[in-house]
Order: C-alpha cells, then structure tokens, then sequence
C-alpha cells in the first residue's frame, strides 16, 4: 500500500507564494509518475501539472509560467512552488501518484492520492 503524505499549503495573500511537497511511502518500487491536481468548492477536480518518472513536466495552462514542479523519482517525491498566487488559486490540492502516467481529464485513473492540503489566496 502506499501512502502520500502532502505538507505545506495555507493562506496567503495574492501575489505572494508558497511550496507543497509530496512523498510516497510503503513501497519499494521507484519512478511513478507523480502529479498535483486541486478542487475548489463547487468545481469539478483539475490537473495541475503532472511529472513523469524521467522529469518531464506538463503544466495547466491556467500555471504555466508561474508554478514549478520539481522532484525526485528515484525516491518519488514531488514539490509545487506556486508563485504569483492568485485569488483563484484558492482549491485543496492533492497529490497523485501511479506507475503510469494519465492525462489531466484521466485523473481518476491514478491509483493513489494524498489527503490534500488547503491553500487559500486573499484579494
């Protein structure tokens, strides 16, 4: 069974910024491919951005240019640096992992998730 553990989050004022990190543990097997996803109240789950086990990166078009996901598959952990926050940022973020890689729309098909953080962004 494995398990993600997310830490960070939390409150912060638009513009500002804040990192989300991600570790699997309970398995000895190496290189999933990891992803952040994230739900507002009353809106359906979105992709955030998805890193496969050899690092390459797909970002939402409503991030790219101010988040950044960086890693370690070897050791399958994941970290979201989100920068230049925005009101409608505000979500509960979750982490997912599986040993293979799905499309943001496919995010039902990873295997296994964290039990999200709150990151709340103030006008």
């Amino acid at each position: 069974q494995v398990q993600l553990v997310e830490s960070g989050g939390g409150s912060v004022q638009a513009g500002g910024s804040l990192r989300l990190s991600c570790a699997a543990s309970g398995s000895t097997y190496s290189g999933y491919c990891m992803g952040w996803f994230r739900q507002a109240p009353g809106k359906e789950r979105e992709g955030v951005a998805v890193r496969d086990p050899d690092g390459s990166t797909t970002y939402a078009d409503s991030v790219k240019g101010r988040f950044t996901v960086s890693g370690d598959s070897a050791k399958n952990t994941l970290e979201l640096q989100m920068n230049r926050l925005k009101p409608e940022d505000t979500a509960v973020y979750y982490c997912a992992a599986d040993r293979d890689c799905y499309d943001f729309d496919l995010a039902a098909e990873y295997a296994y998730w964290g039990q999200g953080t709150q990151v709340t962004v103030s006008s």
